[in-house]
């Protein structure tokens, strides 16, 4: 099982493919090794084969930032988990807070997409996050405990290729408000407790990402918490040379 903290690029609907040859050939002279730490990049659908060609054999990885739940029919648009395996694919990003808001993605929905991943040998990347109105009433801990609870309500984990967490909050993502370290660990050691109960004496060696607003200035106090396992990385993954800034930041926190 791969325990090295996993720093990932999600870069939404951003990046034609010449961007993204472009990005990747500046980015991969200033990267770090991968022998401590996993790095990976979720570009859009159409751009998934050329990331998998221009990163093979540099030890990084290629994500997609989401999945049809169904396997195969009739699901105009639907992108399978066969298909990203087959187009080299590790990672998939799974209820991101843009799919659960603008796609209207119930955790009964997510929790198909986990199923399917899983079921495929995709590593989910399963995204969990209050918003702000469910921060100023306090309800952070609820809401995230019940999409947790939901989305792997059910769901084996693979000793090979387990899965993953990334703790968003809504309010945090792409406004430059990052949540402090100590919110974020206190929201990520919660999510470690939930998972011990799931995966009982498992929960150690699945890594918690964070992600909302994430910059190269805030990386390194965010990775030295001891229950933050990665960094899941937006607007700051745009351009080479934050992302590989953000990847190169010390890290502190046992993995």
């Amino acid at each position: 099982m791969d325990t090295r903290p996993l720093f990932l690029a999600n870069w939404k609907m951003n990046l034609v493919e010449a961007d993204v040859t472009s990005f990747l050939t500046r980015f991969l002279p200033l990267a770090p090794p991968t022998t401590d730490r996993a790095i990976a990049v979720a570009p859009s659908f159409p751009s998934l084969r050329t990331a998998s060609i221009l990163l093979e054999k540099t030890g990084m990885e290629v994500a997609a930032q989401d999945l049809c739940h169904e396997e195969r029919g009739a699901f105009t648009g639907g992108v399978s988990a066969a298909m990203l395996v087959a187009v080299g694919c590790r990672y998939v990003l799974v209820g991101h807070s843009d799919r659960r808001q603008i796609w209207a993605e119930d955790d009964a929905l997510i929790q198909r997409k986990v199923s399917a991943a899983t079921g495929h040998g995709l590593l989910p990347v399963l995204c969990v996050g209050e918003s702000a109105g469910d921060r100023q009433e306090g309800r952070t801990a609820e809401v995230v405990e019940n999409q947790v609870r939901a989305g792997l309500n059910g769901v084996p984990l693979d000793g090979e290729k387990p899965l993953a967490l990334a703790y968003e909050p809504v309010w945090a993502i792409g406004t430059g408000e990052s949540a402090s370290p100590e919110h974020a660990e206190e929201v990520h050691r919660q999510i470690r407790e939930l998972l011990e109960e799931i995966y009982p004496g498992r929960a150690s060696a699945l890594r918690i990402l964070y992600g909302g607003s994430v910059t190269a200035d805030t990386a390194a106090d965010l990775m030295a918490q001891p229950d933050i396992n990665g960094l899941l990385v937006g607007t700051a993954s745009l351009e080479p040379e934050s992302f590989a800034a953000i990847c190169r930041c010390e890290l502190t926190a046992a993995p």
